[in-house]
Parts: structure tokens; C-alpha cells; sequence
């Protein structure tokens, strides 16, 4: 694929709304559910955080591009969005760790995006009328020819995505040394989590998102984390049977998908929220402490709060925009999650407290 910035783009929205704006990145096309995320700063993490696959992703912010991209702020081994969305993408950025401009890194990536149309009008239509699929295309911009492709995209509910995303293989992360092993399920991981668990004194094996709680068992961790991830949980069934293998044996510390996914190990419910919550700025209630942390969100899916048995787990957070629940601990055994981001790469750090209780729970095992 080509670069270019004068280029027609189009994008068509379930709804029949057609935005026409210029090409941002490759020339091609993708399709995807588009949702917006409101973070200032932070686009590369967001290209490359797998919690996005399969979306169309709108920058709320107007400016993109500003300070060009560099290779040490990936969150993955890939940009891992199926396309990108943008008021006006900055073509001569300007930062001293900056090694490529924006635009040229979405198009040797492969990756199609728009820039030019009114992202104000298209985030107020998916916040009244929910996260939508779209179609975006700088290949045949006519919105008639889009029309058949857009029916072809899956809808987000009942994807499985981790699966696409997850390792093939087992590995270990950074120098594979530290006091507490603990074994990673990449339903989507990023990167920042494992360094900062490698910076908690913790030699990590990351595992695929499939992987049976007795093979994890066989490794023999002090704990298992749960990671991030992209799509709807309740179709990643495997992972939810291990990890009912592993409540009891092991510590277990989740989050966003990894938050999900135990919830729904201990029976609880989840759902689809109506244009789910991204950005860097979301409060959240510590219930126990009673202080708001701000937080940085990226997820579609949400536990229902009213299916989580009383007697087994007990809401440890609440979001403070829409109270939903946001963070849970088990009464019987060691195993808590959250459902925003404690890595906050990138975002706040409030929530970094959270990898302390993780090796606390190793610690007294």
C-alpha cells in the first residue's frame, strides 16, 4: 500500500451516515465496529494496543500526529487497529524522540485511515445511537460500493477476538529472572504490563489465551495475571474453564478482559455497553478506601454487578460516569481483578498500587 493525504476517503456507518474526508496512512480499505476514545496524547499505545482490534478507532482529540511516533512507545509487535479516524493527522511533527511522522507509520503498516471529517458530529452519533459498524475505504470512496462490504463485517458481540490476537507459543518476557513466577494469559497483553510485573521482581511466562489450567499449573507460578484483550468474552470459553481449574491453586490478578473473563469463571454475567468506555480520564470509586482514582479505560463489555454472587466476590470499584462495576475481589479465594487499566500506558498512574497487592497475595502463599 501507498501513502497519501489528499486522497479521497470515505467512511459509511450502519446507520446509511456517509463522512467523506482525505486518506490518513495506506490506500486500501477496512471495515470494523467504530468507537472514539477521548485520551489527548497517546496515539501510538492505542494503535498498537491490541484491545482495539477490530475497530475502527476515532480520535476525539483534533490534532493527531503531533509528536510523530518513535519504537519505544508500542504496546505491541503490531499496530493492531483495523482502521483510524481523525479530525486533522499533523504531517510535520515535531519531538526529539520522534523517528517517523504518524501517517507514514499507519501506511507501512498497512493500515487505512481518514482524516478531514467532522469527528465532533460522528462521536455525538455513536454516544445517542451506540457504537455502530462501519466501513472506511481511500481505495473506491463511493459509498455505493461500500454498502455490501459494510453487511459483511461480524458484529462485535459473540467475537472472539483474543484468539486472533493472543501468542501462538509460550515465551518468557524480558530476562525471564525474578522472585515470583508468574504466568501471563495473553488474551491481547500489553506490553507495559509486562514490564512492569518484570519490574515487580516477577519472571513472566506468557501464555497463549487457550492454554488449560493444568498446563499452566505444570509451570508451577506463584501466580497467574490475566491480561487485556479485544471483543466479547463470554465466547472465549476455554480460558474461562481454566481459570475455574486454577481459582484456589493460585493468586489471580485480571484486568479489562482478564477482569471479564473471571467474572465469568465465577458465574457472573456480561454485556455489551452501549459505546463502552476509552479514554484516559474515567473515575473510578475504591470502595474500600473510598478515594476516586483516574483511570485509563479501553473495553466494550462489562460485568452486570447484579449476577456476581454476594457470597463468592464482593464489587471492590464502581465507576463514578455510569456505575458500572469496575473492580471485584474473591471472599474465598485469592483472586481479584479491575476492570480499567492499572498500566495506564497510556494515562494516569493511580491504579499502579494494584500490582503491589498482586505480589502481596504471591507473598503470602
Amino acid at each position: 500500500m501507498t501513502v497519501s493525504s489528499n486522497r479521497p476517503a470515505t467512511l459509511l456507518l450502519a446507520n446509511g451516515t456517509v463522512f467523506q474526508g482525505r486518506s490518513f496512512g495506506a490506500v486500501g480499505e477496512a471495515g470494523g465496529e467504530v468507537c472514539f476514545t477521548t485520551g489527548m496524547t497517546g496515539y501510538q499505545e492505542v494503535l498498537t494496543d491490541p484491545s482495539y482490534a477490530g475497530q475502527l478507532v476515532t480520535m476525539t482529540y483534533p490534532h493527531i500526529g503531533n509528536y510523530g511516533v518513535n519504537p519505544d512507545d508500542v504496546e505491541s509487535s503490531r499496530i493492531q487497529v483495523a482502521g483510524y479516524i481523525v479530525r486533522d493527522g499533523v504531517t510535520t511533527p515535531s519531538n526529539h524522540r520522534m523517528t517517523q511522522p504518524l501517517g507514514d507509520y499507519l501506511a507501512d503498516n498497512g493500515i487505512v485511515g481518514i482524516q478531514g471529517i467532522d469527528t465532533r458530529m460522528l462521536t455525538r452519533m455513536i454516544r445517542s445511537q451506540g457504537a455502530m459498524n462501519g466501513y472506511l475505504s481511500s481505495e473506491d470512496p463511493d459509498p455505493d460500493h461500500l454498502s455490501e462490504k459494510l453487511g459483511a463485517v461480524p458484529a462485535m458481540a459473540g467475537l472472539d477476538l483474543a484468539s486472533q490476537v493472543t501468542t501462538d507459543q509460550p515465551y518468557s518476557w524480558g530476562s525471564g529472572q525474578g522472585r515470583y513466577q508468574v504466568v501471563a494469559y495473553d488474551f491481547g497483553i500489553k506490553w507495559n504490563i509486562l514490564r512492569l510485573l518484570e519490574s515487580h521482581d516477577c519472571a513472566v511466562t506468557v501464555v497463549p489465551a487457550h492454554t488449560p489450567a493444568e498446563e499452566v499449573l505444570a509451570l508451577r507460578p506463584d501466580g497467574v495475571f490475566l491480561s487485556n484483550g479485544p471483543g466479547d468474552p463470554a465466547p472465549v470459553k476455554p480460558a474461562i474453564e481454566a481459570v475455574q481449574g486454577l481459582l484456589g491453586r493460585v493468586p489471580i490478578f485480571g484486568i479489562c478482559l482478564g477482569h471479564q473473563i473471571l467474572a465469568l469463571a465465577l458465574g457472573a454475567r456480561t454485556y455489551k455497553l452501549k459505546f463502552g468506555h476509552r479514554g484516559l480520564n474515567h473515575p473510578v470509586k475504591n470502595l474500600s478506601t473510598g478515594k476516586v482514582e483516574i483511570t485509563s479505560q479501553n473495553h466494550g463489555f462489562a460485568v452486570d454487578a447484579g449476577s456476581l454472587d454476594e457470597s463468592v466476590a464482593e464489587v471492590t470499584h464502581r465507576n463514578l460516569n455510569d456505575d458500572t462495576l469496575e473492580g471485584l475481589r474473591c471472599k474465598k479465594v485469592p483472586a481479584f481483578s479491575v476492570q480499567y487499566h492499572p498500566e495506564a500506558s497510556p494515562g494516569p498512574h493511580d491504579g499502579a498500587y494494584l500490582f503491589e497487592e498482586f505480589i502481596g497475595l504471591m507473598e503470602g502463599r
